[in-house]
């Protein structure tokens, strides 16, 4: 197995079967403005964007993006953008020399090296986590 690039990516592809799934069933939802999949930022990945309704006014826009790889390594990235700054945090599976395989770049500012963590095998399992969390802290949003 080739060693990561020191860029926090997986050695192995994209699995574009999953983030194709996982399209389908964000853009099934209220909640999700537009779900597609791009490779605008060098690397193929899924760009969900949140439906403004959403949130509270303080949120400008908030997006979602997967990249997941077909030996189940990922990186999966929630961004808020507020007027006067952006809070964010990142869930990841990838081998890297500040963390464990499995790891969570804590918000506001998801920095590096994050906290080691444990996430579930499936993918299915480990979006239902993340999308658990961004409801918390919608509704911690809410309740401001």
């Amino acid at each position: 197995m080739v060693p990561p690039a020191g860029d926090g990516s997986s050695p192995a592809p994209i699995d574009r079967p999953i983030l194709e799934f996982l399209q389908t069933r964000f853009q099934a939802t209220n909640q999700v403005e537009q779900a597609t999949i791009t490779d605008a930022s060098g690397h193929l990945e899924l760009h969900v964007s949140f439906a403004s309704p959403y949130y509270p006014a303080i949120v400008n826009e908030a997006t979602l993006t997967v990249r997941w790889y077909t030996n189940d390594d990922f990186k999966i990235h929630y961004r808020e953008v507020h007027p006067e700054s952006a809070w964010e945090c990142r869930w990841d599976r990838h081998p890297n020399p500040h963390n464990t395989r499995d790891h969570f770049h804590p918000p506001p500012t998801a920095p590096t090296p994050g906290d080691d963590a444990s996430w579930p095998a499936d993918h299915r399992d480990v979006v239902a986590l993340v999308l658990d969390e961004i409801e918390d802290r919608i509704a911690e949003l809410w309740d401001k």
